[in-house]
């Protein structure tokens, strides 16, 4: 019954009439159908990768990624703050808002009783390269996961964020007893934190997930076509993959000030807050080398996924990129 009902949520989430939906910030959205049918190259290709604009060997750069974010991860959402100008919490809520998540668990929580105690969750999201638990909190809330909590049993809704650094998921759980209680992970289990790396998800079994989101993580991963392919693999046929990611500007006025602010601001700000100038530059230069919108379009059809779109937010400065893993996939 269950899987009859999200089904339709998602077949509706891809009418045209879900399109025309509002919201407070601007964008643009375009269709996978007007792209270019050509092949993106290799995300990696050879023994060396880029870390920043840094040249690195393949097996280098994830330890490299590792400690920027060691060195950041308690001053990672100030930071953020302070670098977008609180604009990350509008784009975090735009998320949310598309994603569905508020009606889909409105739907299990009305096809089930209040006692369920099913191991396996009706509803599974996997918010990977969420250590800090920003956009995972907001499904929480989203789904009425604390009000749940209170009530004995599992909670069939499930988020589980799953970080390479240990870290940042230290700093995520703690953030989270202190925000919901322990409640919500101990008895529920409605929120879990798992560490894990996006190549290679070899903790998740296939087929295990109703949505993936990535927030500002895609771009630090080394070799991005591997995480897409991992991330087709652990969703359900019919799940959705959901990538907020920072972007290429395509207005050349915008895209100078952008840059002006980028390589100047941030990279002080860095040195100011954290005492760490260094790991800030990498994140900027992270940016600039990471695939345009198009090209990664390209790369999650390769990697499988259909409908694949994307939403430029404040000028393209970020873009979320969707696509659904197809319902007639074999279990």
């Amino acid at each position: 019954m269950w899987t009859r009902t999200l089904q339709r949520i998602q077949v509706f989430q891809r009418a045209p009439k879900w399109c025309a939906s509002t919201s407070r910030l601007p964008r643009k959205r375009n269709l996978s159908t007007s792209f270019d049918s050509s092949k993106a190259q290799p995300y990696v290709s050879g023994s060396s990768t880029h870390f920043g604009y840094e040249k690195v060997a393949v097996n280098e750069k994830e330890s490299r990624v590792r400690e920027v974010f060691d060195s950041v991860a308690d001053s990672y959402d100030v930071m953020n703050d302070l670098m977008s100008s609180g604009l990350h919490r509008y784009w975090k809520d735009y998320l949310l808002q598309i994603s569905a998540v508020e009606s889909m668990a409105k739907a299990v929580r009305r096809s089930i009783s209040t006692d369920q105690t099913d191991n396996n969750p009706l509803l599974h999201i996997l918010d990977v390269a969420g250590g800090t638990g920003d956009v995972a909190f907001r499904f929480i809330e989203a789904a009425n996961c604390v009000e749940r909590s209170k009530s004995s049993g599992k909670d069939p809704i499930r988020i589980t964020v799953c970080d390479i650094n240990a870290e940042m998921l230290q700093v995520g759980e703690r953030r989270a007893r202190a925000k919901f209680g322990n409640s919500l992970l101990d008895d529920s289990q409605a929120l879990q934190f798992q560490q894990g790396n996006a190549q290679d998800l070899c903790d998740f079994a296939d087929c295990s997930f109703d949505l993936y989101t990535i927030a500002f993580g895609l771009r630090n991963v080394t070799d991005v076509d591997k995480a897409l392919s991992e991330a087709h693999r652990v969703l359900k046929p019919g799940g959705r993959f959901m990538c907020l990611e920072f972007s290429q500007v395509p207005n050349p006025v915008l895209r100078q000030i952008y840059d002006a602010y980028s390589f100047n601001a941030i990279p002080a700000m860095g040195e100011f807050i954290a005492n760490d100038r260094h790991s800030y530059q990498y994140l900027v230069e992270s940016i600039r080398m990471f695939s345009n919108q198009d090209e990664l379009v390209l790369r999650m059809q390769q990697a499988g996924f259909q409908h694949v779109k994307y939403t430029n937010l404040t000028g393209g400065i970020v873009a979320i990129h969707e696509g659904w893993k197809d319902v007639d996939t074999l279990l």
